[in-house]
């Protein structure tokens, strides 16, 4: 309600303040305005399907099976607990899938990314926290998080016995991927 008023507004504004025998300039900047009025509402989308987080990374390597060990050795030595949301490792496509039967038959057999605040040991894909990280590289994830302080916090409690952990501020996609 409030966008329409200050969308009116504007509008009336410029109206007003072009001289009033020039109709083509009133034309262009209706359209200047409605084309600004579209980058808002776009940008508003981007915000409502865009989250930022700060994820905590214990290691990263493309071999799935030493970080899989690895999770599991940080389960019991940390006492954290692993969500592997379904997904293992599909050899023949080289993949972090979930298996082929799952009640999802969009990503039945494929990978679904974990995307929402979290504190489980997880294997993920870098490249989706991390610009410009490799397509195959994956990451043992220790946590999402909401804020940097608790991200921060984490780090504090582990990073003495974890020399490769690292925290990274990313942007998540949290919209419907269906």
């Amino acid at each position: 309600m409030k966008q329409t008023i200050l969308i009116s507004s504007i509008v009336f504004l410029a109206a007003c303040s072009a001289n009033s025998g020039d109709k083509s300039s009133i034309k262009d900047q209706k359209v200047v305005l409605q084309k600004n009025i579209i980058r808002e509402e776009d940008s508003l989308q981007f915000q409502l399907e865009y989250a930022t987080y700060f994820v905590v990374i214990a290691d990263t390597n493309k071999d799935y099976y030493f970080l899989r060990k690895k999770m599991f050795d940080m389960e019991n030595l940390y006492n954290l607990k692993i969500d592997t949301m379904g997904r293992s490792y599909d050899k023949n496509k080289n993949l972090i899938a979930l298996p082929a039967n799952h009640e999802d038959e969009i990503y039945a057999g494929d990978y679904f990314p974990r995307r929402i605040p979290s504190e489980f040991l997880s294997l993920e894909y870098l490249s989706l926290y991390k610009e410009n990280a490799g397509d195959q590289t994956i990451a043992l994830i220790v946590g999402i998080y909401e804020t940097e302080k608790a991200a921060d916090s984490v780090l504090y409690l582990l990073k003495s016995r974890e020399p490769k952990l690292f925290k990274t501020k990313s942007e998540l996609y949290v919209g419907c991927l269906h």
